[in-house]
């Protein structure tokens, strides 16, 4: 299987990752003139080799109206609302009126989109606001949406069946920004990486920014160690700033070797004491906790009463919270435990435009088998604004996409 696997154990910002994917192609050269050709507004990409701990690898600015704007701060330490240039506000609307008008694939358009989503949801969750009151400081700057488009681009050159990232180092200490000195990570950043594994050090620096970390969360099928496989090509994607330890983002490409199997816990319990309102709310929160799959089956128990049996699936590092969910919402006073094997296709979410408005996409590969279904929630949502049917709108959308 076609795998990008991204190590981001120096964080990950937007120009890093442009960097570190161009690395990767045949030609950069021609890449580049083809994201100069997109029609983002007074933009120009460059690039030039840069050495990080001895390490030759590359670094991709831009510049606005002959200005690099990113030159002004260290893409790691960039002033989050930092009035760093005459761009440096943006509502998500202009942000999608500029994307609208560019030269690239319907399938780049989207997911541009659905990256800035990604952050507006973060930047109106902290501020307590809605999305539409949102004014992108540091993300909304045009170098920022390059940085976005590049990544979007790169991707769908790259095609892989699955991309893959180390668990991200955030970096510790503060950040400026325009509301004052804020926590690494900031609380935007922090708030898109949850249910992501990351993790501090002694680096007292903002290693991973908004942009990379919605990039990450995007793109990304899985975060883990590097699987077994045969890389073709590396990139080395550089920061500005200098550190002890090597400034990049490091990109590697090629097939892995076989398909995912996850070692998994399978736990169950036999109830014969809950109703089935109670059962309904107890699975709701064990998945809340960190299950995969929480299923019942009928069973039949002592005394000849007729039972539930709740089985859940869980990775082993969510064992300890999914085990004191069951305890804890369950009347069970035992909980059996048998470690199993789980066979996976890789999954990936992309979000497309259609004739209807934009749809999320699942994708899913391995063990020789693509498939794709549209997510089941835009498909009921788009029925009730068209006044059609889940089918309908299912059949319509997969002839169209």
């Amino acid at each position: 299987m076609k795998t990008l696997y991204l190590d981001c154990g120096m964080g990950a910002a937007g120009d890093m990752l442009t960097a570190a994917l161009l690395e990767l192609l045949p030609d950069p050269d021609a890449f580049l003139e083809e994201l100069n050709a997109v029609g983002i507004p007074h933009v120009v990409f460059e690039k030039t080799t840069v050495y990080k701990c001895g390490i030759a690898g590359t670094h991709v600015s831009v510049c606005v109206n002959g200005v690099e704007e990113s030159a002004l701060t260290d893409a790691h330490d960039r002033p989050h609302g930092g009035d760093h240039g005459r761009y440096a506000h943006a509502s998500l609307h202009s942000i999608e009126h500029i994307v609208g008008d560019l030269a690239v694939s319907e399938r780049v358009k989207a997911d541009v989109l659905a990256v800035y989503r990604l952050i507006a949801e973060a930047e109106a969750h902290v501020h307590n606001c809605t999305i539409d009151e949102i004014h992108f400081h540091e993300v909304g700057t045009l170098d920022a949406v390059a940085d976005v488009t590049a990544v979007c681009m790169l991707t769908e050159r790259l095609a892989p069946e699955q991309i893959i990232a180390s668990p991200v180092h955030v970096g510790s200490g503060t950040v400026r920004c325009a509301h004052g000195i804020l926590p690494v990570p900031a609380p935007a950043t922090a708030y898109i990486l949850r249910d992501v594994p990351i993790l501090s050090g002694e680096i007292r620096s903002e290693l991973c920014t908004p942009t990379g970390a919605a990039l990450l969360k995007h793109f990304v099928t899985s975060f883990a160690m590097m699987p077994l496989m045969r890389v073709e090509a590396i990139g080395y994607g550089m920061g500005s700033k200098d550190f002890p330890v090597a400034n990049c983002v490091r990109a590697m490409i090629g097939q892995a070797e076989g398909d995912a199997v996850e070692t998994m816990c399978e736990l169950s319990v036999n109830m014969d004491d809950m109703t089935a309102e109670d059962i309904g709310s107890a699975t709701g929160r064990i998945f809340d906790a960190g299950a995969v799959e929480v299923y019942t089956v009928p069973i039949g128990m002592k005394k000849n009463r007729p039972s539930t049996l709740i089985r859940v699936i869980c990775a082993p590092e969510k064992r300890k919270a999914v085990l004191c969910a069951i305890f804890r919402h369950t009347t069970t006073i035992g909980v059996r435990e048998v470690e199993t094997r789980r066979y996976v296709l890789s999954r990936s979410m992309e979000t497309r435009q259609t004739s209807l408005g934009p749809v999320r996409v699942k994708r899913s590969a391995g063990y020789g088998v693509v498939r794709e279904k549209c997510e089941h929630d835009d498909l009921a949502k788009i029925a009730g604004e068209y006044g059609l049917s889940v089918s309908e709108v299912r059949m319509r959308l997969e002839r169209e996409i």
